[in-house]
Order: structure tokens, then sequence, then C-alpha cells
């Protein structure tokens, strides 16, 4: 298969000998959009500039449809790039600013002309086409930035957390335009996160990065769902965790002993009998039973003997959403969350005892 992009074992090192990079390695197809996503440090935004030529490679190689790019230099890779900042030019109107890439490419200024005309009329700035840059507002420099980074026609944007500087409302708004745009044009898109809710929505694949090295490279709803690693169980979504042993494995699905019992769930990989392990459920995935409606063995019937007792502290209501806090017996606190339609219940109230289930399928097994 050919694929767009290809980071082949990359590496970055700095001069003091910390490692920011390790042992990178990633195919990505064309079209596709990815995401980086990681806490602050993780090594992601190294990476972006990597591929786009603004950090050295200390090890491995880039390839762009085949061709190698280490030693190019960003004005003559086939990518662009747009940055947290949008890296304008106050003193240019829309207009240079969109063709300055042109300019330095050392197009005709006919063809120029035509090109930044197209990609301004394709993202609604026409009417402000010839006004200064820091006269306007967040969400049109955003567009600005855009439209510069993809008049060049490149093979791959690169995107360093673009929608950072918008408000809430804006940022949902240009999310949606993004995505529509990327598919349309088909181009391949690398994006850049610290934003979860950002990478789930947007991308085709998320690439989860943790102290320089991957973590897991897996479509959103996998990534959300079946977690490989405890670091990804711990920060992707709001996860129930327990720890425990693995006592067996039947039917595709593994029993762990913790110690607020016996649960079961299905492993992501297969882990050993004996080993330590996490059982990880999604909150959306538990259910909140009143003591009374129903009995505990009544659900471990259910749901295979995943069931647990708690005290109800708090459900907050939050928009459509209900936050609830539960605490176990010796008093770890599970967090849940869940729509208000569903739990909009009068006898789940503070201070009231509950039981809590899920289904097996819904949980997931890792190695600790």
């Amino acid at each position: 298969m050919d694929y767009d992009l290809q980071l082949i074992n990359v590496g970055k090192v700095y001069d003091n000998g910390t490692p920011a990079v390790i042992d990178f390695n990633l195919d990505v197809k064309k079209g596709e959009f990815i995401a980086f996503l990681g806490p602050s440090g993780c090594g992601k935004t190294t990476t972006l500039r990597m591929i786009a030529g603004f950090e050295d490679i200390t090890s491995g190689d880039v390839l762009v449809r085949g061709l190698r790019i280490n030693d190019m230099p960003p004005e003559q890779r086939p990518s662009s790039m747009i940055f947290q900042n949008y890296a304008l030019f106050p003193h240019m109107s829309v207009r240079k600013n969109v063709g300055y890439g042109l300019d330095v490419k050392g197009m005709p200024r006919a063809e120029r002309d035509n090109k930044v005309d197209r990609i301004l009329d394709k993202l609604g700035l026409m009417d402000i086409a010839d006004s200064l840059t820091h006269k306007l507002s967040g969400g049109q420099r955003q567009r600005i930035a855009l439209a510069r980074g993809l008049v060049v026609e490149p093979d791959i944007l690169l995107l360093d957390e673009p929608l950072g500087a918008l408000d809430a409302n804006l940022r949902k708004a240009i999310q949606a335009e993004l995505k529509l745009l990327q598919r349309n044009l088909g181009i391949t898109f690398v994006f850049v996160t610290h934003a979860q809710s950002e990478a789930l929505t947007l991308s085709d694949r998320i690439v989860v990065m943790n102290q320089g090295k991957i973590e897991q490279i897996s479509a959103p709803a996998e990534l959300y769902t079946r977690p490989n690693t405890a670091f990804v169980a711990q920060f992707i979504g709001r996860n129930t965790i327990f720890d425990g042993t693995v006592l067996d494995e039947t039917n595709e699905q593994v029993r762990v002993e913790t110690e607020f019992g016996i649960f079961t769930g299905t492993p992501n990989k297969n882990p050993a009998v004996g080993i330590q392990a996490k059982i990880v459920i999604p909150s959306e995935s538990l259910e909140i039973h009143p003591v009374g409606r129903a009995s505990s063995a009544q659900l471990a019937n259910e749901y295979s003997g995943n069931v647990l007792t708690g005290i109800m502290e708090r459900a907050d209501v939050i928009g459509h959403l209900v936050q609830m806090a539960i605490t176990l017996d010796g008093g770890t606190s599970v967090l849940l969350e869940g729509h208000v339609e569903k739990y909009r219940r009068d006898d789940l109230k503070p201070r009231s005892e509950v039981l809590i289930s899920w289904q097996p399928d819904n949980a997931t097994v890792i190695g600790a």
C-alpha cells in the first residue's frame, strides 16, 4: 500500500541527552485525519515539527509518498503547517497573507491571484480579503491560516493546536467546518491537540503519546472502549478501574479477582492467568440500581457477577448530563456520567444505597 506519510523509527534526542521522541512508527493513508494526543511534554508537537522540518531528526526516517524528506528544508517539503498562534503578518492584508507561500515559491502573479481567489472563496473570506489581519476575529484569523496552508496545495496539512485560542462555541463551529473541509479536499491532516473531545470528534485515528512514546494508535471508538495500556485507560474518557489478578479465561472473557470481588471483562490482549491486571469500565457502561428495586443476587446473575454496592454521595445535573459520585466499601469513589433521561428517578437520592453493575462486553481487561 502507498502511504501519504510514514514515520519509521523516528527519534529526537536534545543536545543535553534528553529524549523527546522515542522510536515513533506510523503509516498514514491518503486522506486520513490523524490526531496526536497526549499530556504536555509528551512529544506530540516535537513530532509534528520534525515532519514539517522545523526540528532536526536524530534517528529514523520521514517519508512523504515514498520520498525521504529528512534533510529537506521546510519550504521545499510537500506539507504546510498551521501554528497555534496562526503566525499571520499583521501589516499584510488577508489576500497577501494567503498568497505569501506562493510568492516564496516564485509563482507567476496571475496564477497566484487565481489560486488565492479560489481558496478565499471556498473559505468564505472574499469579503475581508483586503482587511488587515490584526483587526479580525479569532475565527476569521483561523480561517486565514487554513487558507494560507491550503493554497499551496500540500500533500499533508500539519496543524499544531490551531483551535486552542478560540472560545468554546466558536471552537465547536470551527471543528465541524474543519472536518467537512478535510473530507471535501481529500488532503491528509495531522493534527496536534491536548483536548480529548477534539481528537475523538475529528480524527479517523488517534495516536496517544506519553513521555515520548506511542501508547496506542486506534480509531476513536476503539480507543475509548478498548484501551491497550493503563495510561490510555486513565487518560482517555472517565473510566472506573479496578486492580486485580487474572483468575481464568473462558469463552473469550476474563475473570479478575479484585478487593471488591471477582469481575468479568473482555481482554484487549490475552493476559496470562495469575498476572496483575486492571479491569476498565467506561462510566457510560455502569448501571445504577436503587437497593430494593433489584437484589444483588438477581443482578449478579444478569451481569455475570459484575455487581458492587455503594452509597450515592451526589448527583449533579449539568445540561443534559448527570454526574454522580458513589462511594464503595473501603472509601473508594466512583464517578459516573449519563444522560439525564436515564437517571431522572426519585429513588436516586444523596446518601441512598445503590447497586452498580455492568456487562462483561463493556469492560476491558488489560495487563497491569
